[in-house]
């Protein structure tokens, strides 16, 4: 259920009582990173730009509607994972945790956990990091206002920055990380180490809960990711849109298509927008000609085995621990503990 937003975090006044958003002022907003990297990925071969540029505040208004899709399994799948196991989850967190949820978007499946816990054992402290700082203004507002009894801290900022995340200095309990949704799913395998490693320095003597889409009939997969509404389709092409807004790009919506599909042999959905012709578009004050099929790259969402990713936590320094799934085996959701000292503790 989504409640009235509180206007001031729409219209950048002070957000309410006990919701504080910490930014990086050194980045100056993400306006320039998205230039630096669109441009960057633009004039590689092949072409490609990192997933997390979807989620402007169109971006992710539309990437909620995904969630909400007949086809595509995921949230609602993860959802009845958090709605069966939230008690045996909300135990491994243990009582008085400060929540850290790494890409949290919308806030909803926090709301599952939160209602898993004991009176005598609520979270302390909930930390939302996100990099579209209206969306989580927004959203933390909304879950401050259903839970007024808990902190709630939001940290806009790339989560993948650790440089960023100086907000959590404020935490001064046992760290619990929240990653739903399979974004792990959207990192190569370098990034997705590098991400784990990061995970388990901040989590360190805490641990982690994270989502893990599995590997499953390749059709399954397509229709998720080509819904018959054409709303992926759009929440994809919207990257361009959003260049053109800010970056004095002059991409023809028109002359671009979305195209995604799965590669068997790599496990991972791939996600392109192609240029149906030959044209030339202007980004930034430069220029960038296109063939006709030639696409930009925009994600990947890799599929795993439950045992693949065990061994992928471990060597990112995680002791696993239980592994919650859906009846069909769509879906899982892990623990994972970060010990003191990090690898190799006893």
């Amino acid at each position: 259920m989504y409640e009235t937003t509180d206007a001031s975090a729409l219209t950048g006044a002070a957000p309410p009582r006990g919701v504080r958003v910490d930014r990086d002022d050194n980045d100056n907003g993400n306006d320039n990173a998205f230039r630096r990297d669109l441009l960057a990925g633009l004039s590689k071969t092949p072409r490609s730009i990192a997933p997390k540029y979807f989620y402007d505040a169109e971006g992710s208004a539309l990437f909620d509607r995904i969630c909400e899709l007949p086809e595509y399994y995921p949230t609602r799948t993860e959802r009845h994972i958090l709605e069966r196991h939230g008690r045996e989850m909300a135990e491994v967190v243990g009582p008085h945790a400060d929540i850290i949820e790494f890409g949290a978007g919308s806030l909803e499946k926090i709301r599952i956990l939160l209602h898993s816990f004991g009176a005598r054992a609520l979270p302390r402290r909930y930390f939302p990091i996100d990099i579209s700082a209206a969306h989580l203004e927004a959203a933390a507002s909304r879950l401050h206002a259903d839970y007024p009894w808990l902190q709630v801290r939001p940290i806009a900022a790339d989560y993948m920055k650790e440089a960023q995340l100086s907000g959590l200095d404020a935490s001064t309990g046992r760290r619990v990380g929240f990653f739903p949704g399979s974004t792990i799913g959207n990192f190569d395998a370098d990034e997705a180490m590098a991400f784990l490693q990061l995970a388990a320095r901040v989590l360190e003597g805490g641990g982690l809960l994270v989502g893990v889409d599995l590997v499953k009939d390749p059709q399954t997969l397509h229709r998720a990711y080509n819904d018959a509404q054409g709303v992926t389709a759009a929440f994809n092409m919207n990257l361009l849109r959003r260049a053109n807004a800010e970056l004095s790009a002059d991409f023809d919506l028109r002359e671009f298509g979305h195209y995604a599909f799965y590669d068997p042999r790599k496990c991972r959905i791939e996600m392109h927008l192609v240029s149906r012709c030959a044209q030339t578009v202007h980004v930034a004050g430069r220029d960038f000609s296109f063939d006709e099929g030639e696409s930009l790259h925009t994600e990947n969402s890799h599929k795993f085995t439950i045992e693949g990713f065990r061994k992928l936590a471990v060597s990112a320094g995680f002791r696993p621990g239980p592994v919650w799934t859906d009846d069909a085996q769509l879906f899982s959701v892990h623990w994972l503990e970060s010990p003191e000292g990090g690898m190799g503790a006893s």
